[in-house]
């Protein structure tokens, strides 16, 4: 028989009917649909048709003063974007850097600070936990001013304490936290870490949900604190870890309040503080160049999307689900 003929008996053959839903079945599908159009709804005007209107805005010179005089121009704004701008890499290279920097400490430091606060030894748990998961009900906004008063090279009370182990830090010779260029990455990292409550709750519910009998098992057989760690409780967070890190790529990615409260668009000090987000803000807001803005956003979605896409292809080798084969 040949591959025509096999072909063709393959589509004379019997079909095989669908399923026809019963009247249950419609109802339960309108009723699915009923309830779940508010998300569709909501989605659709908050979420599907911007992306779709900036998509079709980063093809044209948009310039937000003047929206009228918008003229399509092809792809200039995504070739100007990849190749003749070099900001746009500087900005993205600034971001990738400090997420390098900021994102193990932040995550070790809530892993660390969960455990602690999962031990039964210590004294006032529930306070410290209500204390370490309260600044992160404050508002970005508001928090970002309190550290730029708390890191004032002046007035200060971080340099005044330095000031009291006899190390020069208040005055015009001293550290400043916000104008010099190389402590930029310590002095964000420094203040995000003083709101990962979220991290530290998230993994707390993760080293809760651990089985005590692992942990019972392994004390009788004489393994100690850390290997009960090493072997038990960090293996079986791994996927709340995963789910923190995914966060937090994403959440860096669009890092933007804190230096856009403390040092404005302007990048201060040096191009230090000139992250994506800021340079996108600039070009779409301070320079109205919308269009170009449009593009820029795009190009931080695909990253975004890229880096997501190899953290997912990763967690097979590092993250262990007990439910799994």
């Amino acid at each position: 028989m040949s591959f025509a003929e096999a072909i063709r008996e393959s589509r004379s053959g019997p079909r095989v009917r669908r399923h026809k839903m019963s009247t249950t079945e419609k109802r339960e599908a309108k009723l699915g649909l009923a309830f779940i159009s508010p998300w569709l709804i909501g989605f659709s005007i908050f979420y599907l048709i911007p992306m779709i209107a900036s998509l079709v805005i980063s093809f044209f010179d948009f310039d937000l003063a003047n929206p009228d005089e918008a003229a399509f121009n092809g792809l200039d704004n995504w070739k100007r974007m990849l190749f003749d701008d070099p900001n746009t890499w500087k900005s993205l290279w600034i971001t990738v850097r400090f997420g390098l920097i900021s994102l193990p400490i932040w995550m070790a430091s809530a892993f660390l600070l969960a455990v602690l606060l999962n031990s039964l030894n210590l004294v006032g748990r529930n306070i410290f936990r209500t204390a370490f998961f309260a600044p992160s009900l404050v508002p970005f906004v508001a928090s970002a001013l309190i550290w730029g008063q708390v890191l004032n090279s002046q007035t200060g009370w971080v340099n005044r304490i330095i000031e009291w182990f006899g190390i020069p830090a208040v005055g015009l010779d001293g550290i400043r936290w916000l104008d010099d260029p190389t402590l930029i990455p310590v002095t964000f990292t420094f203040i995000g870490i003083w709101g990962i409550g979220n991290a530290i709750l998230i993994n707390l519910a993760g080293l809760q949900g651990i089985p005590t009998a692992l942990h019972e098992a392994a004390q009788i057989d004489g393994a100690g604190w850390w290997r009960r760690l090493r072997s038990i409780s960090l293996p079986m967070v791994t996927p709340v870890i995963f789910y923190n890190l995914v966060l937090g790529v994403v959440a860096l990615l669009q890092y933007f309040l804190p230096p856009f409260v403390l040092n404005g668009t302007t990048g201060y000090p040096e191009g230090a503080t000139n992250f994506f987000m800021i340079y996108f803000y600039q070009q779409a807001f301070d320079f109205s160049q919308m269009g170009y803005g449009a593009a820029l956003a795009w190009l931080l979605f695909f990253f975004g999307l890229a880096v997501t896409i190899l953290l997912f292809g990763t967690q097979k080798y590092w993250v262990y689900y007990a439910a799994g084969d």
